[in-house]
């Protein structure tokens, strides 16, 4: 796996923690890097210790994952959404709507859709499914 050194949580700003071995998933943090910048650290799941953060491998594979210093979590569109609220306008807006229902509703949907097929998406590959192969294939959507 990854470095059992490497613990986001010890730092100040909240972490977006993501699928490295994805490709699509890749590609969307360069790309939110360098366009929308918001004020968070990314990392790669497969380099973190997992145990350590209080999640799991099946939890990172499905969804992205936010910690913030506090050590608040959140996963999916809600991440996404908390993500955006740290950059600035009019992300930040974007973000702020994505967290209030019944908009979250339709970010939820629309986060699961993209997360299920985004090996199916510019620059996924059939590493990019869910369950990752290689991994255990009990786990389940």
């Amino acid at each position: 796996m990854g470095s059992a050194s490497a613990t986001p949580a010890a730092t100040a700003r909240p972490v977006v923690i993501f699928d490295g071995d994805c490709a699509f998933c890749t590609s969307s943090v360069d790309f939110i890097r360098a366009r929308i910048r918001p004020d968070v650290d990314f990392a790669p799941w497969q380099r973190l210790d997992l145990a350590a953060l209080g999640l799991t491998e099946h939890q990172a594979e499905k969804a992205v994952q936010w910690i913030d210093g506090a050590e608040n979590r959140a996963s999916g569109a809600r991440a996404f959404g908390l993500l955006l609220r740290r950059a600035s306008r009019p992300w930040r807006a974007v973000g702020t709507l994505m967290l209030i229902p019944p908009i979250n509703w339709l970010a939820d949907a629309l986060y699961r859709l993209v997360a299920d097929n985004r090996h199916r998406l510019p620059g996924g590959t059939p590493a990019c499914t869910f369950p990752a192969p290689n991994h255990d294939q009990g786990h389940t959507a």
